[in-house]
């Protein structure tokens, strides 16, 4: 951590003071001031624990010639080995700040997020636990001041979803559910079970950096766009006008379905909406596959297939099999609260990874 030096902090504290100087001026066009501010929102907590670190290397250092200065008093010496050991276990921890706000940052984080849960093996109780994860995720998004769309959802005979998408929107949503991603397994006694028996049943959670149209371009020859009745469970049509969309993207054969809305408008604004996000995260996986060498993470990896999650209804326990961290509190997790706990110390273990890369 010893190893940002004095002249990088100096940099960083330099570029704080430029941008605030220049925001300052009053001839700025809108767009460049929009600019700067965005740049200075991003600078200042990182100058701010620069300005810490730079603060307590100094007072250390004039506390360090106070103690080493045998001909000065006593009493004032004494007070500065004793000043001196306690600035020396709060650097680290200044250093440790500073560093963690220096590490490169996914450029997604700040983004909204696309929320996809699909039932896996289990049948009906696997739709019923789909249901239970999407209804967690409500809950913790509404904790956090965020706002969940409902994109489509095609709902089980017995409750509970086959599979539901929704956007969640909110500062910094893809930063936080971002390690979602993966296979989560139940166990319990689903409620078909008449003999007690407990069952495994898994869901599968994939989020998305939501994209905006300046990220992709979609151009309309590339597009095959269908239109037709909606139908509802059973094959009955929901109403009468051609409203539900499917669009396929031509050059790579992804299809989008929508007809939750009795409008084609709205559906096919929907369906574009989820389209983009797709080709988006397409995209962002080919750029990680060519840096794939560079960072192996437990954390991280995002692949849909691991399986990186346990709810365990009998023991009333959670399990994140990526960092080993039990939790018995499935309730209160299952509840939106709880699962804070868990998505912190997954951020965490990202972080200790990233710094140990970088010390390495």
């Amino acid at each position: 951590m010893a190893g940002i030096t004095s002249a990088r902090i100096a940099q960083i504290e330099a570029r704080r003071d430029e941008l605030q100087a220049l925001m300052a001026r009053g001839d700025l066009p809108s767009d460049q001031f929009v600019q700067l501010s965005k740049d200075y929102a991003e600078i200042e907590p990182v100058a701010q624990a620069a300005g810490e670190v730079r603060r307590l290397r100094a007072e250390l250092e004039v506390l360090k010639g106070m103690a080493e200065d045998e001909a000065g008093d006593a009493e004032l010496r004494a007070m500065a080995i004793e000043e001196a050991e306690e600035i020396r276990a709060r650097l680290p921890e200044a250093e440790r700040t500073l560093a963690l706000k220096l590490l490169p940052r996914d450029a997604a984080d700040e983004r909204s997020a696309m929320l996809e849960i699909r039932a896996g093996t289990g049948g009906d109780e696997a739709a019923l636990f789909a249901g239970d994860l999407f209804r967690m995720y409500q809950r913790y998004a509404e904790d956090r001041g965020w706002r969940v769309e409902l994109i489509s959802a095609s709902a089980a005979d017995l409750g509970g979803y086959k599979e539901v998408v929704a956007s969640v929107t909110g500062a910094g949503v893809f930063a936080r559910l971002k390690f979602e991603s993966g296979v989560h397994r139940v166990q319990r006694v689903p409620v078909t079970e008449s003999g007690g028996r407990i069952h495994t049943s898994a869901a599968t959670v994939a989020v998305l950096p939501e994209a905006e149209e300046v990220d992709v371009h979609i151009d309309d020859k590339d597009l095959r766009i269908d239109v037709y009745r909606s139908s509802g469970p059973g094959g009955q049509s929901v109403n009468t006008t051609d409203s539900a969309v499917r669009i396929t993207h031509l050059p790579t054969g992804l299809v989008v379905i929508q007809q939750d809305e009795k409008s084609q408008h709205k559906n096919k604004a929907k369906a574009l909406k989820v389209l983009r996000t797709r080709l988006y995260e397409m995209e962002r996986e080919r750029l990680a596959s060519e840096r794939a060498g560079a960072r192996k993470s437990m954390v991280g990896s995002g692949d849909r297939s691991e399986r990186i999650r346990t709810y365990n209804f009998p023991q009333g326990r959670v399990t994140d099999h990526r960092i080993n961290l039990t939790l018995h509190r499935l309730s209160e997790i299952l509840e939106g609260p709880g699962l804070d706990e868990l998505v912190g110390a997954l951020i965490a273990e990202d972080e200790a990874e990233r710094l140990a890369q970088l010390d390495g």
